[in-house]
């Protein structure tokens, strides 16, 4: 007997320490471009300070972003597979792209990143110096790649439109509803994914701030902000999560 009430008294211990064990820990992953994670010097993405607004006692934010990339050398470079591998059930990953995708996708210097317009499933095959053979898809194929696996991985993907560049024209902000930011959206409603019109919500700021106002965000060129204008650029896509329905990600920012 006296042998039994010490292995009983070992499987309460076990199952009250069960008890105390944290719960799953969820993260943010954020995928883009430099507007996303830049060097964070002059010029800043909106993927670093928007950690600021989430309660990270409760949620692991992670900027996976990387300067200069297009979806296509996301995918190609290995960094998707790294987050990917690192994905559980619960998380969540927002994904923009948009800014280095618009040229001819080649070989060359210039359209090493680029990649076929719009989301069907046409394809191009180029033949790199070292025999490398590489396929090359629309941004639509690409941005939905990311997506289903994401879901695979009983992750939730955010597909976020690209933030607005410092370019005016008869007194507004030009938009992306006529691209990229278009075929983003068609992509988020084909997979039944959330969709954040950050491209849409920036701009309409940007307009109400005016070009003065805006240009002190963009220190060297018309796309990279400084802190600021990257933490103006963080609250509009917080504003976008909260939109959102049924996205349990609103539940982790600070009040």
């Amino acid at each position: 007997m006296k042998k039994y009430s010490h292995i009983l008294t070992a499987l309460i211990i076990a199952i009250a320490g069960l008890a105390f064990v944290a719960p799953h820990k969820p993260a943010l992953h954020t995928i883009g471009d430099s507007t996303v994670r830049n060097s964070n010097k002059e010029t800043w993405g909106w993927g670093t300070p928007i950690a600021e607004l989430f309660d990270t006692t409760k949620i692991h934010v992670e900027n996976n972003a990387m300067a200069g990339r297009s979806t296509r050398t996301y995918l190609s470079e290995g960094r998707w597979d790294k987050v990917l591998e690192t994905l559980k059930p619960g998380d969540f990953v927002t994904m923009q792209f948009g800014h280095n995708d618009g040229s001819a996708p080649d070989t060359t210097k210039a359209g090493r990143r680029g990649v076929l317009k719009g989301t069907g499933e046409e394809t191009k095959v180029l033949t790199w110096p070292d025999g490398k053979v590489e396929t090359v898809h629309t941004y639509g194929w690409y941005i939905r790649k990311f997506v289903r696996e994401t879901k695979a991985k009983g992750a939730t993907p955010i597909v976020v439109s690209m933030i607005p560049r410092n370019i005016f024209k008869n007194g507004k902000v030009l938009r992306a509803n006529n691209d990229f930011g278009k075929w983003a959206a068609e992509v988020a409603k084909e997979e039944q994914a959330c969709f954040i019109d950050l491209n849409q919500i920036t701009a309409d700021k940007y307009d109400a701030l005016g070009p003065d106002k805006v240009k002190s965000y963009f220190p060297g060129d018309h796309t990279h902000t400084n802190l600021e204008g990257a933490k103006v650029n963080a609250q509009s896509v917080v504003e976008g999560i909260k939109m959102l329905k049924d996205c349990d990600l609103k539940k982790y920012l600070k009040d």
